[in-house]
């Protein structure tokens, strides 16, 4: 093995799409969980199907998101990452044409079980090639590629769960938003035909070296500043944007009525999450992206605290919900634009999902964290400690790069070449 600090990859001239191709890279991955928690949950309602039965059936799609680092090595050693891609997403196009396809019944929720199993599993696989394809996307750009990233995500949801409700509540073909979506899906492989294959640096001939130097280049990243902060930024409790799943059960501490919780933290909250995205990703590009990330958490704190401070008037409801939602697509531009920064060349899908992986963990605490402190203390409560937790995280992050930064053990970046 031989290392630079990456002046052959700088040298290299890269030849690269307009990272808005990422934004239709990642629909397909959030058509899916849209058309579940929306289309899907409604129909299954309309069919006699519990609310019980359907959380256990959607909880399993969250399984396989977790534990995808462990298989995501394949998309860096085996076929080539434009085929990962493509292959994963026809087959997340044809679950969800089969989901709709079949009768929905108590009895086929085994089957449903299954393809939304398989469906998430392949998911799992759109991600990691989209990390591995973000590798041959210059890192000036990164921000920007992060905002895309997560427009793309969001806007996917969008159409899964709102389109997909359309469709199924002004139609009595029950097949046809699952056809319609799988369709949407189908298209958006042709970004496949404006972005280049990236030069892999950890390839050999011998699939079992090619396997050695991934978890080398993973473990090499991680000992880098750059990869280790951003290992701890994704396990601190940062930019969950945990109370945001919760505004629609607190509305009534504000006096919103129905059609005005379900305009603001649907569509609006939808439209400003995806707007956000795009200039969180603008500015992540002129200025440090964990610096920014760890900002932008901050403002999300004090939406918080604003929203809990202010008049409890649904006007006050709708401002806060919807500045909320603004910064929340923000963080999420900042979220994956330091982890597609982070996770660089080489191995990118490796470490993009394993820093994907561990994400989770926070925002799953979070939600939980809010769930009690709203039980416990309202929702002036519930606001207030997300907004406690940021600032505490923002602190520790801070003395921890303090800590990193001051060793000189850990290299700044590295850009290993393989052998």
């Amino acid at each position: 093995m031989t290392s630079d600090t990456g002046s052959s990859v700088s040298s290299e001239k890269l030849k690269s799409s307009h990272p808005i191709v990422f934004f239709f890279f990642y629909v397909p991955f959030g058509i899916f969980s849209g058309y579940l928690t929306v289309t899907l949950a409604f129909l299954f309602s309309r069919s006699g199907v519990s609310v019980a039965q359907f959380a256990a059936l959607a909880g399993i799609n969250f399984l396989p998101q977790i534990f995808k680092f462990l298989w995501a090595p394949l998309v860096d050693t085996t076929f080539t990452v434009k085929k990962w891609y493509l292959f994963s997403t026809l087959i997340t196009a044809s679950t969800i044409f089969a989901t709709g396809i079949v009768h929905i019944s108590i009895a086929n929720l085994p089957l449903f079980t299954l393809m939304i199993l398989i469906s998430s599993f392949a998911r799992t696989f759109i991600s990691a090639a989209i990390g591995g394809l973000a590798a041959g996307i210059p890192q000036a750009v990164k921000g920007r590629l992060g905002g895309y990233c997560q427009a793309g995500n969001l806007g996917g949801g969008a159409i899964g769960g709102g389109a997909g409700l359309w469709l199924a509540g002004h139609t009595t073909y029950l097949w046809l938003p699952g056809c319609v979506l799988a369709f949407v899906c189908v298209l958006c492989c042709a970004g496949l035909l404006f972005v280049n294959e990236p030069t892999s640096t950890i390839r050999v001939k011998a699939i079992s070296k090619t396997l050695k130097n991934v978890f080398m280049d993973v473990w090499l990243t991680l000992k880098t500043k750059r990869g280790l902060l951003a290992f701890i930024l994704n396990l601190l409790p940062l930019g969950t944007g945990a109370a945001g799943f919760l505004f629609a059960s607190i509305a009534k501490d504000w006096k919103s009525n129905v059609g005005t919780v379900t305009l603001v933290t649907g569509f609006l909250t939808g439209l400003g999450i995806i707007i956000g995205c795009l200039i969180g990703g603008w500015i992540c590009d002129r200025m440090n992206r964990q610096k920014a990330f760890v900002l932008f958490s901050l403002l999300q704190g004090a939406c918080c605290i604003g929203m809990a401070f202010c008049p409890h008037i649904p006007a006050m409801f709708v401002i806060w919900t919807l500045s909320y939602a603004l910064v929340n697509g923000f963080v999420n531009a900042a979220y994956s634009a330091f982890t597609l920064e982070a996770s660089g060349r080489g191995a990118a899908a490796s470490k993009f999902e394993l820093y994907s992986s561990i994400s989770y963990l926070p925002t799953y605490m979070m939600v939980g964290i809010s769930g009690f402190a709203y039980t416990r203390w309202g929702a002036l409560g519930m606001l207030n400690t997300e907004a406690i937790v940021a600032v505490i995280a923002a602190a520790l992050f801070t003395i921890i790069t303090i800590i990193v930064k001051n060793k000189k053990s850990i290299v700044e970046h590295i850009d290993p070449v393989y052998s």
